[in-house]
């Protein structure tokens, strides 16, 4: 595998500090080449750039301390973007212990009316099921691979799908573009 992608080569022993370096060199190189990547689905899951860049630095914090667990089998993306789920969950659901509103956060910087009413009708769904719309239809992930980096299974990966997709049909009456994504997997006519 490639270092720019996250793969590590097999350097066959030599010293800890090496191994070290090399290691530190694979993710500088890993970070550069999918930090835009990253940060673009950040941005689906928190809805802003500023939590979007400290989820994505939390996430790669974490994963540069599992960096050398990874093997070559492992997808380092699918990993990162694992592991942001799983926090942006966490923070959704302290946030919502600590204080209740109908109000889902202010979406800034968007482009069109019709963006903000798909933003705002995406900020109020559950973090799980903003998961997965944002990694099927922003990020082109089929079902399988959402689920292997949801740690979940393709059903609950379909199942999230619908009751999301439902949520916001019902959010956006008005909306033709609904039924279908309008990114690579409408080109593909993958559903």
């Amino acid at each position: 595998m490639d270092a720019a992608l996250g793969g590590r080569s097999e350097s066959g022993g030599g010293n800890a500090e090496a191994t070290a370096a090399e290691t530190a060199f694979c993710f500088d190189a890993f970070v550069r080449v999918r930090l835009p990547e990253l940060l673009r689905f950040g941005r689906v899951l928190t809805g802003n750039d500023e939590a979007a860049a400290d989820l994505v630095q939390d996430a790669l914090e974490r994963t540069l301390l599992a960096w050398s667990r990874l093997d070559d089998r492992d997808d380092p993306v699918a990993y990162v973007r694992r592991v942001m789920v799983n926090r942006n969950i966490s923070v959704w659901r302290r946030l919502r212990r600590e204080s209740v509103t109908d109000e889902p956060p202010v979406v800034v910087h968007l482009d069109t009316h019709r963006d903000h009413d798909l933003w705002h009708a995406l900020q109020t769904l559950p973090a799980r099921q903003r998961a997965v719309l944002a990694l099927r239809y922003y990020e082109d992930l089929s079902e399988a691979e959402i689920a292997r980096v949801l740690g979940c299974s393709t059903g609950t990966v379909k199942s999230q799908a619908s009751k999301g997709m439902a949520k916001l049909r019902a959010q956006l009456p008005d909306r033709e573009d609904h039924e279908r994504p309008a990114g690579p997997a409408a080109a593909r006519g993958s559903r």
